[in-house]
């Protein structure tokens, strides 16, 4: 039975290991006008001019002024495009791509930054927000798919953000920020979605939202709901289930504004959502085009609740924000795991993770205008994560065969283990501009924090039931208890700094030149100090992996051209990757553990350009081109970890988007508009070619995705407060393989786009 505690501890990153999250806030809302106002803002994310203005450094600036690689997108630009989620998210940010098996199992790539697709036990190397709060975690662990409806903007900042984001930044920060409430008038909008995929299968999606003032100027109210029942497309020729994935999500937020006094802000905010997929959308080719078998749905599901108090205080000279939040989350994670003994027996996996966490982020920021722009603030962070293991087999089974002795109310549980996890974070963190003149200038930063996390094994027990399953064996299953164990605490402590040079060639060009390092925290082994009983010379299971760095070496440049008729964002990086965390086998046992390995290199050139040539028509295109390899691996990390030297890491060497655009008058009310996206993936392999602990022998899940293809059509008409827009959806039923599952537990390891979708939009007041 230690392999069966070695398949669910893989499973789940909390079993074998997990990071102590070193993450920073994120800000609700942007200003229309740069000012020293970094988070609590107005409905607006451009200014006057119709320059886009983000809030990546803190304080609200032009995008085309900010020193990094950021991708942002508006609620409009959100709604019109029919972006719901990380996929459309991903679809429109050169250098990312999201590894997204099914619905709440979430892993993003940026810069290709990925030992493999899954990033199972591991800290995310993209962290990311919903306003103040880290949601990201270990790569194989629920992220509940977001609701992107009535949001002030998103950000996805590329390269490492360590310094103003922490340690889960390691290549990127995606930032997701709610609307306030406006003040000074009512408001309310609503967009439903309505969709067709292959013949039956159903896509409802209904958001609504509603702003009082309830004392004009001083107090707002807003709340947003949303529900969804999307229909699944594959199915479960085991279960008998047809459309089995079908997904369930429904929540919403309510946001209170107060402004009491002209300095004097604060902002309260309480959100909900629950997402229930009913199946994995994992499939097996060879069972059919879309289907998949278990013995049980697999479900990845989460019930998350937030709670922050953000209070802004403008004092003469600079703003004070402090914002506090404290967050509660529900995972269940329910596997088929039989694959493992050969599909020869029942065996599942079920997991409960109940969490809690609270962040604390102060911060003071200097008005602009001077010489000096500055920003220092302090970080805390705690969170507390337990997690039960139940292994299971059917009580048909059980009798069948004769076995006596299953625990649970259904008398099919075979095995459990109950671990706690406590992370901590406290950080300190700057950063300073210098003003040389109106068209040259430099900024510094860093960040210094200690982060420890302590893994409590409290037992359970072990049985002997897969023997006795595979073996024909009878009677009563031999139960050993596991002895609890409280790990010894990992500690991290490390700086992240940022330096670089701006330059603005004319008013409406810019170039940068960026340094700028990341980290991720050091990694807990729940089996620390085990000795192998098949060769005691062998390894001893370490405590954990030390923390991974990274340095980045990026140039951009950024503007308008043609009186604005062209847009264009460009950025060359230059990554080292070294003492990368991944997961290891020991040689002797295959004992799963995590540790460090060699080092890395990753380059490319990022772009994004629009051009508006006439009136009423626009063209864009944005893409990667690069790579990532391996660059030094000694025999031994090659021999636990499966990778060899020049190795490709889990990224395309090419990727992109094109769209074209055409707005149209019909009449004096009536308007519309015509809009074509067209994505392009291409492969890349899901893991390290060899059997971790296995040198020389090649992973039979190793494996490479397709290259693929997804176009997006859209027309839209729109009079007054009323839309409606009609769309098809991956117009080629292009069904490649976009995910490659790296580990052989399940039996449906593909994942593909949902097929061909035709449906309609109706909206009011967007």
């Amino acid at each position: 039975m230690k392999a069966a505690w070695m398949i669910s501890a893989s499973l789940l990153g909390l079993a074998m290991a997990h990071p102590a999250s070193a993450q920073g806030a994120s800000s609700p809302a942007a200003d229309p006008q740069p000012s020293a106002q970094s988070d609590v803002g107005t409905d607006e994310t451009s200014s006057d001019d119709g320059e886009i203005i983000v809030t990546a450094t803190r304080r609200s600036e032009r995008l085309r002024d900010v020193p990094l690689s950021i991708t942002a997108f508006s609620q409009s630009k959100l709604s019109s495009e029919g972006i719901v989620g990380y996929e459309g998210l991903a679809r429109e940010t050169p250098g990312v791509v999201v590894n997204k098996p099914t619905a709440n199992f979430n892993n993003f790539t940026a810069r290709g930054i990925a030992t493999n697709g899954y990033g199972a036990n591991l800290q995310s190397t993209v962290a990311i927000y919903i306003d103040e709060l880290p949601i990201s975690r270990t790569g194989n662990t629920t992220l509940l798919d977001p609701n992107l409806y009535d949001v002030e903007r998103v950000e996805f900042l590329r390269g490492p953000q360590g310094t103003l984001f922490g340690s889960g930044s390691l290549a990127g920060a995606l930032r997701i920020l709610t609307k306030s409430p406006e003040l000074d008038r009512f408001d309310a909008s609503v967009l439903v979605d309505i969709g067709l995929t292959r013949s039956d299968s159903v896509r409802q999606r209904y958001n609504a939202m509603v702003n009082v003032p309830l004392i004009d100027g001083k107090l707002g109210l807003r709340a947003v709901g949303y529900y969804r029942n999307e229909e699944g497309y594959v199915d479960n020729i085991e279960t008998g289930i047809d459309n089995a994935n079908t997904l369930k999500n429904y929540g919403g937020r309510l946001i209170l504004l107060a402004e009491p006094t002209e300095r004097l802000s604060l902002r309260l905010l309480a959100s909900y959502e629950k997402s229930r997929p009913q199946d994995s959308a994992l499939i097996n080719p060879t069972l059919g085009r879309f289907a998949r078998r278990s013995a049980r749905p697999d479900v990845f599901s989460g019930e998350q609740q937030n709670y922050n108090a953000t209070i802004e205080y403008e004092f003469d000279g600079a703003v004070l924000t402090s914002s506090s939040t404290y967050s509660r989350f529900k995972q269940e994670f329910s596997a088929d795991i039989s694959a493992a003994v050969g599909r020869a027996i029942p065996y599942a996996l079920n997991a409960l993770g109940p969490e809690k966490s609270f962040v604390q982020e102060t911060r003071l920021a200097s008005d602009p205008g001077g010489k000096f722009d500055w920003v220092v603030g302090v970080f805390y962070f705690n969170r507390s994560t337990q997690l039960e293991n139940r292994l299971l087999s059917t009580a048909e089974f059980l009798a069948e065969r004769g076995i006596t002795g299953g625990q649970g109310p259904d008398g099919d549980l075979i095995g459990t283990q109950v671990l706690r996890l406590k992370t901590h974070e406290l950080a300190g963190f700057g950063e300073l501009t210098y003003h040389f003149s109106d068209r040259f200038w430099a900024t510094g930063g860093i960040r210094y924090g200690r982060t420890d996390s302590q893994l409590r094994n409290f037992g359970g027990f072990n049985s002997d039931y897969i023997t006795k399953g595979l073996t024909g064996g009878t009677g009563a299953l031999a139960i050993a208890d596991i002895a609890p164990v409280l790990q010894p605490k990992v500690v991290g402590k490390r700086p992240s700094f940022k330096g670089s040079l701006s330059y603005r060639l004319t008013d409406d060009v810019t170039t940068y030149a960026l340094v700028s390092t990341g980290y991720r925290a050091p990694v807990q082994n729940a089996n620390a100090g085990r000795v192998s009983l098949i060769d005691p010379t062998d390894l001893v299971i370490p405590n954990g992996a030390g923390s991974d760095k990274l340095i980045n070496y990026e140039a951009g440049l950024k503007g308008n051209f043609f009186d604005g008729k062209l847009t264009g964002n460009f950025a060359f990086y230059w990554i080292d990757w070294k003492d990368i965390q991944v997961q290891a086998n020991r040689v002797s046992d295959s004992a799963q553990f995590a540790t460090n390995i060699g080092s890395a290199r990753s380059r490319g050139l990022e772009f994004e350009v629009t051009a508006r040539p006439v009136a009423g028509l626009s063209f864009g295109v944005n893409g990667s081109v690069g790579g990532t390899k391996i660059t030094q691996l000694t025999p031994s990390e090659a021999a636990i970890s499966g990778a060899v030297p020049g190795a490709r890491l889990s990224a395309p060497n090419f990727q992109g988007s094109m769209f074209a655009q055409a707005d149209f008058d019909l009449s004096d009310t009536l308007s519309g508009y015509f809009n074509a996206t067209f994505q392009h993936v291409g492969a890349f392999p899901n893991m390290f070619r060899n059997v971790p602990g296995r040198p020389g022998t090649v992973a039979p899940t190793y494996g490479y995705t397709d290259d693929y293809e997804n176009i997006n059509l859209r027309l839209g008409l729109k009079s007054g407060d009323i839309s409606a827009t009609l769309y098809v959806e991956n117009v080629l039923n292009d069904d490649s393989t976009t995910y490659l599952h790296p580990e052989g537990f399940l039996d449906a390891r593909y994942g593909t786009l949902r097929p061909r979708t035709f449906g309609i939009r109706l909206g009011y007041n967007l």
